[in-house]
């Protein structure tokens, strides 16, 4: 089930689809190299939490294949590559999979220090490529994960776009719809508008309806009412980092979401791989939350709706305390409390079959 796939990577050139412009155009932007990366990142053309991941490590692939053409051996590629890494690294500060990804191509590199600097690009490229399909696998194994756990005839709140357009395919929020679905689960979801960038209207409305999966658009504030009558079975959301204590940083606006849930003993889940998990933070109180520009709040796709010259505040995210979390959904089963020792086996887990 869907055939969405926002990220190709074809002949040295990664291609990316314009997230922006969805859902009335569908336009693909061409990244040569590690700025250009970087700027669809900070940008917004890509966005979700492992896509970030994804796109880094092609962005890497992509300095290393440009940066080769120098000569010398691997560590002459990893020093000439120092910038490009930093720039990436630097796209955007809250999700956890970019510096991860980065981290993980540089420190590959770094084994590859006595090779030809042609080979260890063309082994950067092979990485990467591999954590694409890494990411697929993963958001089909949280999503199987996380189905366990929907009941037939589920009624499914979320919040902002977790779905194959937030990773490399399939999804994580939405991958659990999906993958319930596909258990023979009758399935609804309600989707939140998402202020201020529109990411429910725009993209979950149009990835679900793509599917044929029943989907609701609500604005955001109407979610609580909804959740007060009794339309709402559970909650369903992403993740952009969870701390090792199980503290998650999601788009703003899903903690109001966790704390209305709470209220009207509607179960409130986490569907995020391994890899946005950050056990070098103890708690959500160190993730560090992006603001952005003022005008997204200003203005409606380019027209403005508030009085010129008003004071803003845009924090991308918020972050949610692991009490209100029943359980996060991980490609290593479903975790629950004490997540301090259930998100860290998980981590384990994943390390292992990667080969550490």
């Amino acid at each position: 089930m869907s055939a969405v796939q926002p990220i190709e990577w074809k002949d040295g050139v990664l291609r990316l689809l314009d997230q922006r412009l969805l859902p009335t155009r569908e336009e693909w932007i061409e990244c040569r190299d590690a700025a250009q990366t970087a700027a669809a990142i900070t940008d917004m053309v890509v966005r979700g939490a492992p896509a970030i991941g994804v796109t880094a490590g092609f962005g890497m692939a992509l300095s290393a294949r440009i940066h080769a053409a120098g000569g010398g051996t691997g560590a002459d590629l990893a020093r000439r590559m120092e910038a490009d890494r930093a720039v990436i690294r630097q796209a955007r500060p809250t999700a956890v999979n970019l510096a991860w990804a980065v981290d993980r191509l540089a420190a590959r590199l770094e084994s590859l220090a006595g090779m030809s600097a042609e080979a260890a690009a063309a082994a950067i490229e092979a990485e990467a490529a591999a954590m694409f399909e890494e990411d697929v696998a993963a958001n089909r194994a949280l999503g199987a994960a996380g189905a366990e756990v929907v009941p037939d005839g589920a009624r499914i709140l979320t919040h902002c776009n977790a779905g194959a357009l937030a990773t490399a395919g399939y999804g994580t929020a939405l991958g659990v719809v999906r993958a319930a679905a596909e258990a023979g689960k009758k399935v609804a979801v309600i989707a939140d508008e998402t202020r201020p960038f529109l990411q429910g209207a725009r993209l979950t409305a149009w990835e679900l309806q793509r599917d044929g999966i029943p989907v609701t658009l609500i604005a955001d504030v109407a979610a609580a009412s909804l959740l007060r009558a009794g339309d709402v079975d559970l909650v369903v959301v992403g993740a952009d980092r969870i701390a090792a204590n199980g503290d998650v940083a999601n788009k703003v606006g899903t903690y109001p979401v966790a704390v209305l849930a709470r209220e009207h003993g509607v179960p409130f889940y986490v569907a995020a791989p391994t890899s946005t998990v950050d056990l070098e933070l103890p708690d959500g109180a160190a993730i560090p939350i992006e603001e952005r520009g003022a005008e997204e709040v200003l203005t409606c796709f380019g027209t403005p709706i508030a009085p010129e010259g008003i004071s803003v505040r845009n924090p991308a995210f918020d972050v949610t305390p692991h009490e209100l979390v029943a359980g996060i959904a991980t490609e290593e089963g479903l975790c629950r409390p004490p997540y301090s020792e259930s998100l860290r086996a998980a981590v384990g887990r994943a390390k292992e079959k990667r080969g550490g």
